[in-house]
């Protein structure tokens, strides 16, 4: 019972990989009774049977809560199979809980649809549902699809059900989030009792809410009912939501999968919750959500069942007896005989799927543990690299006091060696004609790094004003140099623009009004912009080896005039990385 029907057997091979189709599987909880759950669920399987032109399965043997209703199977058309069972939960507890399952086995093009709903109830506790949809192929080497579609079953319970995961509510449906909601979502991502991924959609600047929602963010959502919990911020919400989760943002038509056990205080934790850019999802918009569902589906494989629906047993559904003929006594006991041999070996065999299915517990949560393990032992390593940062940064304070020009450890090296008092080079007064030559000098800068592509800076020589320019980006490089010298020193008394605005005697001064601490809002919520903007520095800065640059230097005016970008980890690696030197990157105000 899938959202999409049934093709006709006589079909030919599906297209696809020759590998089992990966199956769907939900669990939610529910507030209502077990009784009513169960009466619920047996009223929107039976309605979609009769939608089918199958048989309507007949009421169910005794009432959920009674002592027991034994497995029972149902034919209800041509290779059509409703199986039912009821009974406790299996326990030690003197009152264990009670679950009730249903299975429904439906044809498919080379093979067999399975379709199983289980509800359990502990007592005092919620009722638990899960929904499990299955392609079971008919041989090896069968192709088939690449995962099995969302129920028809499950769109349409989840609303009837007000089905929950912890404090979410889980729709089918992706919810708008406004300014006065973000609180509580937060507190829903950051929840220790939340076990389904919540993925979270942001507005573009330039679409409104109501045509993103319907043209992109419902299509894209479509394969994750019962799989996840779905949210779109509105831009008053983007903002707040933004500013209180800095490592885990999103924004800019972006879509953000969140797992759970989120931390809001860790950059690393923010690497853990994959980001899709809006180009990919407008690029084919079918493929990003197979690509969005791929997360929630291994996560709903691996997560360790609740305890409730763990305790369900097996299900069993014993042979058929039949009942012996007088005139045929001696043929009728044989046939009791093979009955009995039957009903032993289906006992054998129930065992042995209650074994395995036991054992499969046992394999989730040992990788449950498993990856919580690494987590933590990764949160503990990014704390320890960040502590010895710090240190490594008070060291060389403490060895620039001690020793003026020397960097801890390199007390004659290059970075300090032979500069003058305001830590400039020896030829800052000859300052070059031409962008090329600029580059050939660099390394007279010992504490500034160029990380960045040279082109960019050489195709400046081609244009009229390339020697005003190249003296300007000269003087604006002198005076970052010299203020390295003094911060790595622990004497530059703020960032590079109060550097410029109150340059102390015997340094170059670089015009303040030129010196830009950072990127607009507008610039930083642009997925392209940001992305010009991520510019190459070592992995002892960033492991991913590219960083954000904002701060910049403006060489020149108007809309096109030069630009050189840099990250000051003065207090880091000691050192300012330059990712570019060129026209200006693209903004609002170029083309």
């Amino acid at each position: 019972m899938t959202s999409d029907r049934s093709p006709s057997p006589a079909q030919p091979d599906l297209p696809g990989p020759r590998s089992p189709a990966t199956p769907y599987r939900m669990t939610v909880t529910t507030a209502l009774t077990h009784s009513d759950a169960v009466a619920l669920a047996d009223q929107r399987l039976g309605a979609w049977l009769k939608q089918e032109g199958c048989d309507e399965p007949p009421p169910a043997g005794p009432a959920p809560g009674s002592p027991e209703a034994p497995a029972e199977r149902l034919r209800l058309g041509d290779r059509i199979l409703l199986d039912r069972d009821d009974g406790p939960l299996r326990a030690a507890t003197a009152t264990p809980g009670r679950y009730t399952r249903r299975r429904l086995r439906t044809p498919a093009p080379h093979g067999t649809h399975q379709l199983t709903l289980t509800l359990a109830t502990d007592p005092g506790g919620p009722t638990w549902v899960r929904l499990e949809a299955e392609h079971q192929a008919a041989g090896t080497g069968v192709r088939t699809p690449s995962k099995v579609p969302v129920p028809e079953l499950a769109r349409t319970l989840l609303p009837l059900l007000d089905a929950s995961d912890g404090p979410a509510a889980v729709h089918h449906n992706p919810r708008v989030v406004t300014a006065a909601d973000v609180d509580a979502l937060i507190d829903e991502l950051c929840d220790p009792e939340r076990r389904l991924p919540t993925v979270v959609a942001s507005v573009p600047a330039n679409l409104g809410l109501d045509e993103w929602l319907t043209g992109t963010v419902r299509p894209l959502c479509h394969q994750l009912p019962g799989l996840a919990t779905l949210y779109v911020l509105d831009p008053a919400a983007r903002t707040g939501f933004n500013v209180a989760l800095e490592y885990h943002s999103v924004y800019g038509g972006a879509v953000r999968t969140y797992l759970p056990e989120v931390d809001p205080a860790s950059r690393h934790d923010g690497a853990r919750h994959p980001v899709m850019p809006r180009h990919r999802i407008e690029e084919d918009l079918r493929r990003a959500a197979g690509l969005l569902a791929r997360e929630p589906r291994r996560l709903a494989a691996e997560l360790p069942l609740p305890a409730p629906l763990a305790a369900v047993p097996v299900l069993r559904v014993p042979p058929a007896a039949r009942r012996p003929e007088p005139d045929r006594s001696e043929q009728a006991a044989q046939e009791q005989l093979a009955h009995e041999q039957l009903a032993h070996e289906h006992e054998l065999d129930s065992q042995e799927q209650q074994a395995r299915a036991d054992e499969l517990e046992r394999v989730r949560h040992s990788l449950r543990h498993s990856r919580r393990r690494e987590h933590h032992l990764r949160s503990e390593a990014e704390e320890q690299y960040t502590a010895l940062r710090h240190v490594g940064a008070q060291v060389r304070v403490l060895a620039g006091r001690i020793c003026p020009g020397a960097a801890p450890g390199q007390a004659q090296s290059p970075a300090v060696r032979g500069l003058p008092v305001g830590g400039g080079p020896a030829r800052a007064d000859e300052a070059p004609g031409s962008f090329a030559e600029l580059m050939d000098r660099l390394p007279e800068f010992p504490l500034l790094t160029f990380t960045g592509d040279q082109k960019p800076a050489l195709a400046l020589d081609g244009l009229g004003t390339c020697a005003g320019w190249a003296r300007l980006t000269w003087e604006g490089l002198t005076a970052l140099q010299e203020y390295a010298v003094a911060a790595v020193r622990g004497e530059a008394g703020g960032d590079f623009k109060q550097w410029c605005e109150h340059t102390p005697d015997g340094c170059h001064h670089f015009p303040p009004r030129k010196a830009v601490r950072g990127e607009s809002q507008t610039v930083f919520s642009h997925t392209k912009w940001k992305r010009e903007r991520m510019l190459p520095v070592p992995e002892c800065v960033d492991t991913s080896r590219r960083a954000f640059m904002g701060a910049h230097l403006r060489i020149g005016g108007g809309r096109t005039a030069p630009r050189l970008h840099y990250l000051d980890d003065c207090s880091g690696s000691g050192r300012i990385y330059v990712g570019y030197i060129g026209l200006h990157l693209t903004n609002t105000r170029t083309n």
